[in-house]
C-alpha cells in the first residue's frame, strides 16, 4: 500500500480499470457515456474506474464535449505527459533513438550509422550516450522515465530480453540487454527483434492500422517478418515466429547463409546478398554504374544496386526483380497458410524502386490461392526512417499497460518497480 493508502485492486476491479484505460488511451472512447456503450460496463462501474484513473494521474478530465440530448459530457484524455519513454532501434548498419511521451509521440530523435558487428558493448554504450543526450537536450521532458524499449536485428527470447544465436550479431548471443538498461536507468525494459517492432509500429500508426491480420516483411541486410494475428503481435512460443529469411529456397550448395545453412532466402535476396551480387557484376564488367560505385567506395551495397536500377541499369533491374520474385514466392506460402488482409513491405531494400514491390506482388498473386488474395493488399511501409522507434515505443506502451504489469505497479503510481533488481 502506498503513502496515500491505495492498495492493490481486486481482480474484477482491475479488469474493468484496464478495459476503461485502454479505451481512453487508444482514443476509442472520450466520455463516460461512450465508455459505457463501448465496454459494456455499467455506469456505476465506469464512473468508479474513471475516478480511480483520474486519482492515480493516468486520465484527466477536460472541457465538455458535444451533447447528445442531455448534459454535455466531460472529455476524458489519457495523461500522456505523466512520464516519458526511451527507445532504440539497432539495425545492422544504424542506430535510431528517440524520447517519446507515454502515447508514443516522438519528442526527440537521433540516428547515426553504426555496425552491429562491433558487438554489444560498443553498440549499447553508444545507445546509452544517445539516450543521455536526448534527456539533456530535450526541453520540458515529461515526468519520470517509465520504460525503455530496444529493438535488435536478430532473434530475441522475449521473456528474458536476450538475443539467441543471432546470425548477424557476433558477440550478442545471450547478452543481458534488459538487465543492463534496467540497472542503469531504474526503469522496466523490453527487448524484441526489429521486425516485430516494425509490425507493432505499422499496426498502431502506419498502413496496418485497422487491419486485424497482417504480415510485415522487412527486407534489409537480412529478411524477417512480423505477424499481427487477430490484432495482436504473434511472437510464438519462444519469440522466434516470423524468421522467414531462413526458409530454404534453393538446394544449391554454393548458396551458404550466415546462419550456417544452405539455400536460405536471405542469402539470395537480402541486402547483403544484393550487394555481393552487384559487386560481382561490377567486377565482371557487366554494369558500368555498379563499376563506378565499386571504384568510388571499394564495395557495392544494396543501395548502389537500387540507385543503378532507378537509372535504368539492366543488371541492377534484373537483380531487384529476382529478389522480389524470391520474396514473393516465400510470401505466397505465408498467404496460403495465414490468409492476411495486408502485407506491408519495409526495410532499407524495400525503399528501392517500385519494380521490387511489383515483383513481390506478381509472385504473391500468381502463386497464392484465389480466395486468399481476393481482398489482399500489398503496400510499402508508411513510417519511413521512424518506423523502428515508433514500433519500440508501441511495444513498451503495450507492456506497461498490460493487465499483468498494471497489477504490479498501479498501487505505487508508476512502473519503476517492474525493473529487475
Amino acid at each position: 500500500m502506498d503513502e496515500r493508502g491505495r492498495g492493490p485492486l481486486p481482480d474484477e476491479a482491475l479488469d474493468a480499470l484496464v478495459l476503461v484505460l485502454d479505451d481512453i488511451r487508444l482514443g476509442r472512447s472520450r466520455s463516460r457515456s461512450e465508455l459505457v456503450e463501448r465496454t459494456g460496463l455499467g455506469r456505476a462501474i465506469v464512473a468508479q474506474r474513471v475516478g480511480e484513473l483520474i486519482e492515480r494521474g493516468l486520465v484527466v478530465e477536460g472541457d465538455t464535449g458535444p451533447s447528445t440530448g442531455g448534459r454535455p459530457p466531460r472529455q476524458l484524455t489519457f495523461r500522456a505527459g505523466a512520464g516519458h519513454l526511451l527507445v532504440a532501434d539497432l539495425g545492422a548498419t544504424s542506430i535510431d533513438v528517440a524520447l517519446t511521451s507515454l502515447d508514443g509521440r516522438i519528442l526527440a530523435h537521433r540516428d547515426e550509422p553504426a555496425e552491429i558487428e562491433a558487438g554489444p558493448e560498443a553498440g549499447l554504450n553508444r545507445v546509452e550516450e544517445l539516450f543521455d543526450q536526448l534527456v539533456a537536450t530535450t526541453q520540458a521532458v515529461p515526468g519520470r522515465l517509465w520504460g525503455i524499449g530496444i529493438a535488435v536485428p536478430g532473434p530475441v527470447e522475449f521473456a528474458t530480453g536476450r538475443p539467441i544465436s543471432p546470425p548477424i550479431m557476433p558477440g550478442w548471443d545471450g547478452y543481458p540487454i534488459r538487465e543492463r538498461f534496467a540497472g542503469r536507468y531504474g526503469a522496466p525494459v523490453w527487448v524484441d527483434n526489429d521486425v516485430n517492432v516494425l509490425a507493432l509500429g505499422e499496426s498502431r500508426s502506419g498502413v496496418a492500422a485497422g487491419h486485424r491480420d497482417v504480415v510485415v516483411v522487412k527486407i534489409g541486410t537480412g529478411i524477417g517478418a512480423g505477424i499481427i494475428s487477430d490484432g495482436r503481435l504473434h511472437r510464438g512460443a519462444q519469440g522466434s515466429a516470423g524468421d522467414v529469411g531462413h526458409i530454404q529456397v534453393t538446394d544449391e550448395a554454393a548458396v551458404v547463409c550466415r546462419c550456417g545453412n544452405i539455400g536460405c532466402l536471405e542469402a539470395l535476396a537480402g541486402g547483403a546478398a544484393l550487394g555481393r551480387a552487384g559487386e560481382q557484376a561490377a567486377l565482371d564488367g557487366r554494369s558500368s554504374r555498379l563499376g563506378t560505385a565499386l571504384d568510388q567506395r571499394g564495395r557495392v551495397t544494396a543501395e548502389d544496386v537500387a540507385r543503378a536500377a532507378s537509372g535504368g541499369d539492366p543488371v541492377a533491374v534484373a537483380l531487384l526483380q529476382q529478389a522480389g520474385r524470391l520474396v514473393g514466392s516465400m510470401l505466397a506460402s505465408v498467404v496460403n497458410f495465414f490468409n492476411p488482409s495486408l502485407i506491408v513491405v519495409g526495410g532499407g531494400v524495400a525503399n528501392s524502386p517500385d519494380l521490387l514491390l511489383a515483383s513481390i506482388r506478381e509472385s504473391v498473386y500468381r502463386r497464392s490461392l484465389p480466395l486468399a488474395t481476393r481482398d489482399l493488399l500489398i503496400q510499402r511501409s508508411s513510417l519511413g526512417g521512424l518506423a523502428g522507434v515508433i514500433g519500440a515505443s508501441s511495444m513498451v506502451v503495450d507492456e506497461l499497460f498490460s493487465r499483468d504489469a498494471i497489477a504490479q505497479w498501479i498501487a505505487a503510481g508508476d512502473p519503476t518497480e517492474l525493473a529487475p533488481v
